[in-house]
């Protein structure tokens, strides 16, 4: 795991556990990993999750969602703005991620949203990442 990334790690952990059709998957929990879930289940891109404790530890359990041929729901998933190379972005140039059919996460002033959303409130900041 890389502590300079905590995003990127759960990024990464969800994209392999879809790959290799697990049910569900942990991940250290945040604040800014809890809302990253609260988009992908409003968006349709996992069953649930729920923040549960392990080990003194607070975790977010993710239950990853597939379709009628057991194939992912989420095809990729990619981090967008890194600690080495932050991206940021007006609500004019939010980019479409494959023509409108994925979702990038925006972390703004009135908090983390969708780039739709960000865009129908006109503010723009940090692209977090991107899924399809």
């Amino acid at each position: 795991m890389s502590a300079s990334d905590p995003v990127a790690d759960m990024l990464t952990k969800v994209r392999n556990a879809a790959v290799a059709r697990h049910e569900k998957v942990d991940v250290p929990a945040s604040k800014l990993k809890l809302e990253i879930v609260k988009i992908l289940k409003t968006e349709g891109y996992i069953k649930n999750f729920k923040k549960v404790q392990e080990e003194g530890h607070s975790v977010i359990r993710i239950f990853l969602k597939y379709d009628d041929n057991n194939d992912p729901v989420i095809h990729g998933m990619k981090k967008i703005s890194t600690p080495g190379r932050r991206v940021y972005s007006g609500y004019k140039e939010l980019p479409r991620i494959y023509n409108g059919y994925g979702t990038v996460i925006v972390s703004t002033s009135i908090g983390v949203t969708t780039g739709k959303k960000a865009a129908e409130k006109m503010v723009g900041g940090e692209l977090v990442c991107s899924i399809w």
